[in-house]
């Protein structure tokens, strides 16, 4: 196995942008833990893994680009997909939450009656 060595100009940052992402996505994960409502719950999640997983993808992008010595951009697909998945993927279960919410908020009603 060869072994490549990263130069130091893309190592720190790099190293820097993983620590980041990895503590963005801790605090979403520990954020959904913590709160008690689902709508609360979903929230945390959404940004902070989010924003995490971006992190680690452009720190993921500077070390593979200095390696090969050319522009890599495989994960910026993949940063663009997450992107625009998430919060589209937050937003319909919020919605289904509100929709069953609103359902079982008449039934109750209904049996009051």
């Amino acid at each position: 196995m060869i072994e490549a060595q990263i130069p130091l100009w893309a190592g720190i940052p790099a190293s820097i942008l993983l620590v980041f992402g990895g503590l963005l996505a801790l605090t979403g994960s520990a954020g959904l833990l913590r709160f008690r409502t689902f709508y609360a719950r979903i929230h945390a999640p959404t940004l902070g893994n989010t924003m995490g997983c971006g992190c680690v993808l452009a720190a993921s992008i500077l070390v593979f680009s200095a390696l090969s010595a050319r522009p890599v951009f495989h994960e910026v697909v993949i940063t663009l997909l997450l992107i625009v998945s998430s919060p589209v993927t937050a937003m319909l279960l919020m919605r289904a939450a509100t929709y069953r919410n609103r359902l079982t908020k008449a039934d109750a009603d209904r049996d009051a009656r």
